[in-house]
């Protein structure tokens, strides 16, 4: 299936065609009373004594009427597909200059074999990433799409719509710019199989990735111990420091009264809910005065903890 999507993006110019048909719902059944007018009107420009400019009234009213033409086809294109075109400009403005037959390319490219996604899951694409819309097809969303198959080494279609599911937001990055260079960070700190932790590829190494590592060795760890534990458990890059890993520590620390450095073999501690899991666990276990590794208090499910806590309870 890989070297099929790849033959396929190799000879993907056939989707750059605006008259490329799609089997979408007919634009005749639109209600047009539902849109508000549009109405645009040149901005003033100032020009130099004498140095008026030879543009006729004619020329500017025949070149606002085709824009207002291209928008009101824009949202009625995007209507049918379920997007909400007078949302969507106000979060990404762009669009509003974006020619039809660049969206309707990328609408396409997205929805129909070997990509093919729904309709639904491309709604959702949009809302989450609206730049997929604006992005040139051949020189950024191709690329994008080559750079995860090829370089990051996702296995299948499935997987790659799986990946751009959960992370959109890789389809509004450069691959030379950020995937890449983020990419050899990840290997480079020993995780050699990123293709499973993809949603890593659109972050900023320097402001968030490295940032988090310096955090826990500012709290004493070795640069290798900190590096580690990242390796360990790669999730861990993307909790916040303010609002994850500064409550849960204090936790573990002042109210739990462990060594800090028992989130070195543990690192997964950060992906419980303090209120939900962390703090009525430990309560638990402080009630019958019994105390687990970390492991053994959070991983397990609520019966089997609660049996396991009985048991140990009832020994001492």
């Amino acid at each position: 299936m890989q070297q099929e999507a790849l033959s396929f993006l190799s000879s993907s110019s056939s989707f750059l065609s605006p008259h490329h048909n799609h089997h979408f719902p007919s634009l005749s059944h639109l209600r047009f009373h539902n849109f508000p007018a549009l109405s645009f009107k040149p901005k003033s420009l100032f020009f130099p004594p004498n140095k008026s400019p030879s543009i006729s009234s004619s020329t500017t009213t025949t070149t606002t009427e085709t824009l207002e033409s291209d928008i009101h086809e824009k949202l009625l294109y995007l209507d049918s597909l379920g997007i909400d075109f007078l949302t969507l400009i106000n979060r990404h403005p762009p669009l509003l200059s974006t020619s039809l037959s660049a969206v309707k390319s990328v609408v396409d490219y997205m929805t129909t074999p070997p990509i093919n996604f729904t309709l639904q899951d491309f709604r959702r694409l949009v809302s989450m990433c609206p730049e997929l819309l604006t992005s040139p097809l051949t020189s950024h969303t191709i690329p994008v799409i080559t750079f995860l198959l090829r370089e990051v080494g996702v296995d299948s279609i499935f997987d790659l719509r799986q990946a751009l599911r959960r992370r959109p937001r890789l389809l509004a990055c450069n691959v030379d710019y950020q995937l890449r260079p983020t990419l050899y960070f990840l290997q480079r700190i020993g995780i050699l199989d990123p293709h499973k932790h993809t949603y890593l590829l659109s972050c900023s190494v320097e402001h968030k990735l490295v940032s988090r590592i310096d955090y826990f060795e500012k709290l004493g760890f070795s640069r290798r111990s900190a590096t580690a534990m990242f390796k360990r458990f790669p999730q861990l890059f993307n909790y916040s420091i303010a609002e994850n890993y500064e409550p849960k520590l204090n936790y573990l620390v002042v109210e739990m009264g462990r060594d800090v450095r028992e989130i070195l073999e543990f690192p997964q501690y950060f992906s419980f809910s303090l209120e939900n899991r962390i703090k009525p666990r430990h309560q638990a276990c402080a009630e019958k005065g019994v105390r687990f590794p970390l492991p053994v208090m959070l991983k397990t499910n609520e019966a089997g903890f609660r049996d396991t806590l009985e048991v140990h309870f009832c020994i001492e």
